[in-house]
């Protein structure tokens, strides 16, 4: 009877310690398979996936759990891409109240380049105006520069011809005008007493 309860004490031992090493081992297996913490401790396991198809898969899933990142000093920080701009925030994903002035933040972007851009507008607006004038005013000055270059038509004095004095015209003696009439009559009569008269020619019988 001793031996029996000896050897059933025995097989009791055996599979206690059995069943101990069974749980540790399945706890240590849980141990190296716990969730990822962050994005970080995420894609240092997606970078062992097997083929590069689920590892870009495993990555994409990080990036959707954890809109954190890691940063050097401690904490983590947050990249608003519709702001462009970077947050801290305390773990790997934005609290509900860090998420809050996040919102608040971009609201207040938003404002901000609704203001600028209607700043922008009204000085392209008053730039264009101001060009407009210029050109009006270099258009009114070439304007003025062209008619100051046309002369005016003045019109040219009356020149009486020279020739023989007409009747009735008063007449002073000596002048050239009164006696040329008379020396250019003279001069035509000895012009006549010298010439010979041409001779015509005999006619052929």
């Amino acid at each position: 009877m001793s031996v029996v309860v000896a050897s059933r004490r025995a097989a009791l031992l055996v599979a206690a310690a059995g069943f101990f090493l069974l749980t540790q081992s399945h706890a240590q297996a849980q141990w190296w398979k716990r969730a990822p913490v962050d994005f970080e401790e995420c894609a240092d396991t997606a970078e062992k996936a097997a083929t590069k198809a689920e590892k870009t898969s495993a990555l994409a899933d990080c990036n959707a759990k954890f809109a954190g990142r890691r940063k050097p000093g401690g904490g983590y920080t947050y990249y608003d891409f519709l702001q462009d701009r970077t947050f801290d925030i305390a773990g790997p994903n934005p609290t509900p109240e860090e998420q809050r002035k996040i919102d608040e933040a971009y609201t207040a972007y938003l404002a901000n380049q609704r203001r600028s851009n209607e700043a922008a507008q009204a000085t392209a607006r008053q730039q264009r105006e101001q060009q407009e004038q210029q050109v009006q005013q270099l258009q009114q000055i070439a304007l003025r520069t062209e008619a100051e270059r046309v002369p005016v038509p003045v019109e040219r004095p009356k020149v009486q011809a020279a020739g023989p004095r007409q009747k009735g015209a008063p007449c002073t003696k000596g002048s050239f005008s009164c006696e040329w009439p008379r020396l250019s009559e003279s001069l035509n009569d000895l012009k006549k007493l010298f010439s010979p008269t041409p001779s015509k020619p005999a006619k052929k019988g």
